[in-house]
């Protein structure tokens, strides 16, 4: 018997379906997981040698990354829509759709980088407005100006992996990832440090890695999809140049909120960054370790949460709400589970952890590391929220529910969590733990109204969203 066509009525075949659809989540989702986690790996070893130049560099270095990933993560959450929409095309069988759904995921990407090369080249003048030094803000552009050709062949790589993702097919998608992090190790050590020949670029090496890097998986994992068995009926080559207008606004439609809410979220990181900036360059430098750990663990709530759209999204596209449902909750539970460990380790393995990124033989990081283990501490706390939400953000968008959460995490985001930090952390004197108390408050909100809303939208009958079939 099918999963669609199971009976959900009973106790005994209810438990049963959970471990088995837990099973599938898992079996798809740790692949994805891991994918991210290599993905984290480049830029924490970005963030690993950045230490080594010393705190100023780094509380520098992570500041311009905050500021580049709040576009780049506005383009990636609006490529998000390129997800639902192949699972769901696969869940109805419109295997037709599919190359086109990517080809429109590609063009979106070129239209989503043109603004943001040219906003981001100018971003010393951001950065002076937002109250930074002339001389930070001077390295900063150096190092965005690096990096920022790295943002198409990301985008491009992006959709390529929604693709092998709704099919499942996710080694390829890991093993290109895994060997990203082994190239951008060595083409920071060369670049950064002046090795193998190369000048010692210092912060403009990490940026000009990182393009190198992405433009090597790109085209690595799409020459993979050319060639596979499985992936090449959907010869992706085919009419290439054609511009569908009503296909890319049907993701634009869909994906501009899921863009929305990723920066809503990254811009409060960014908000937090230069609070911690106000405070000085040992806030910085803690606040950029113990984001960067959260990070990290934020790759196995990223792997589920991508499970949890493409399940989710079959069953939605196949017209079994009640399987859609359970998949759903199935997803929140499990990711909720497995974010205790990182939680745990966050509040008790604090000092090992960070000595991990910035040296305790150097006096000189003293200051920076007695901070970031206790900023650290309370991002225990924001782990296991912060599963939920993302979890439950990936379940919502299956049924193409974008603008919801994005209404919750922007409200909550900005009109809660913000203030609270900066009342806690600023006006209360608590410093760089206050600033994320703050945020803590907002992300345990956010993450209950996104529970609530997956409840409506989950029920049977509950919404549009079971039959509903988009022009993508």
């Amino acid at each position: 018997m099918s999963h669609d066509t199971l009976n959900l009525n009973t106790g005994f075949t209810r438990r049963v379906h959970v471990l088995n659809e837990a099973s599938a989540l898992l079996q798809l989702g740790l692949p994805l997981a891991l994918t991210h986690l290599s993905y984290i790996a480049t830029i924490s070893t970005d963030v690993l040698m950045m230490g080594w130049l010393g705190p100023e560099a780094l509380g520098t270095g992570s500041l311009a990354w905050y500021l580049y990933v709040f576009f780049d993560y506005f383009a990636l959450g609006v490529l998000c829509a390129v997800s639902p929409t192949l699972a769901q095309h696969l869940g109805a069988r419109r295997t037709k759709d599919i190359r086109p759904t990517v080809r429109a995921g590609a063009w979106a990407a070129v239209m989503l980088t043109i603004p943001c090369l040219v906003i981001l080249w100018h971003s010393k003048h951001i950065l002076a407005l937002l109250g930074q030094s002339d001389a930070l803000a001077g390295d900063a552009q150096s190092y965005l100006r690096h990096l920022l050709f790295a943002m198409l062949p990301g985008l491009w790589l992006f959709v390529i992996s929604e693709l092998l993702a709704a099919h499942g097919r996710t080694r390829a998608l890991l093993l290109t990832y895994i060997a990203g992090i082994g190239l951008n190790a060595l083409a920071n050590y060369a670049l950064m440090f002046g090795h193998f020949g190369f000048p010692a670029m210092g912060l403009d090496g990490a940026g000009l890695a990182t393009t190198v890097v992405y433009l090597f998986m790109f085209c690595a994992l799409f020459g993979f999809v050319l060639v596979d068995r499985r992936m090449r009926r959907y010869r992706l080559l085919h009419n290439i140049w054609k511009i569908e207008g009503d296909r890319i606004s049907g993701l634009l439609k869909l994906g501009l909120p899921i863009g929305f809410t990723e920066i809503s979220e990254i811009g409060m990181f960014l908000v937090i960054s230069l609070m911690m900036g106000l405070i000085g360059t040992n806030a910085l430098a803690a606040n950029a370790v113990a984001a960067q750990y959260c990070a990290i663990a934020f790759a196995a709530t990223i792997g589920i949460s991508q499970a949890a759209t493409v399940r989710v999204g079959r069953a939605v596209g196949s017209g079994n709400t009640e399987l859609a449902a359970l998949s759903g909750w199935t997803a929140i539970c499990l990711g909720a589970f497995i974010s205790i460990a990182p939680a745990a380790a966050f509040l008790f393995l604090g000092e090992p952890l960070i000595a991990l990124i910035l040296d305790p033989k150097e006096s000189a990081n003293a200051g920076a590391i007695k901070l970031a283990v206790a900023v650290l501490a309370v991002g225990g706390l924001f782990q296991v929220a912060d599963t939920v939400q993302g979890i439950s953000i990936g379940a919502l968008r299956a049924y193409n529910d974008t603008r919801g959460p994005l209404l919750i995490t922007f409200t909550v985001y900005w009109g809660i969590a913000l203030p609270a930090a900066a009342l806690f952390g600023l006006a209360l004197e608590h410093g760089a733990e206050g600033i994320w108390f703050g945020m803590v408050i907002g992300i345990s909100l956010t993450g209950l109204l996104l529970l609530l809303r997956f409840r409506q939208k989950s029920k049977p009958h509950g919404g549009s969203h079971s039959h509903e079939r988009q022009v993508n």
